[in-house]
């Protein structure tokens, strides 16, 4: 009876570990999906389009304002420091967004290193277990 006894700890344990595999994945998905899924990439892709639109927009302005003088909008100091800033805050949101990646791979090779660690020391103790 002890040999089907262990079997089913076996059974058991492998059922347990399957479950937490399948909510790790799930996890996993949800966090990527906030990262990068591909929501996220038409909404970078748009911001880009509109980001990279208006520093257009600000520079005809200003060319306009050059040669025709009775046509400025700004004054060129001013559309100079707009721009200066757009592109400072485009500067900080890439660093952001590469912070966030950064810490994503992080947090999966912590997790891989982990897994490697239980499983390392499982082998130890049925090594054990079995010289014993």
């Amino acid at each position: 009876m002890e040999p089907n006894h262990n079997s089913q700890k076996e059974i058991a344990s492998l059922q347990n570990e399957l479950r937490n595999y399948r909510e790790e994945k799930e996890k996993i998905r949800m966090i990527i999906g906030q990262i990068g899924g591909a929501e996220s990439n038409k909404r970078d892709r748009l911001l880009n389009i509109a980001f990279i639109a208006f520093l257009v927009i600000l520079l005809a302005c200003d060319l306009v304002g050059h040669f025709m003088p009775a046509w400025q909008m700004l004054p060129s100091l001013i559309s100079l420091e707009i721009g200066l800033l757009m592109i400072s805050l485009k500067i900080i949101w890439m660093i952001h967004k590469q912070a966030k990646v950064e810490h994503f791979q992080f947090w999966i090779l912590n997790s891989i290193e982990f897994r490697l660690n239980e499983i390392s020391k499982r082998l130890a103790d049925a090594d054990k277990n079995k010289n014993s």
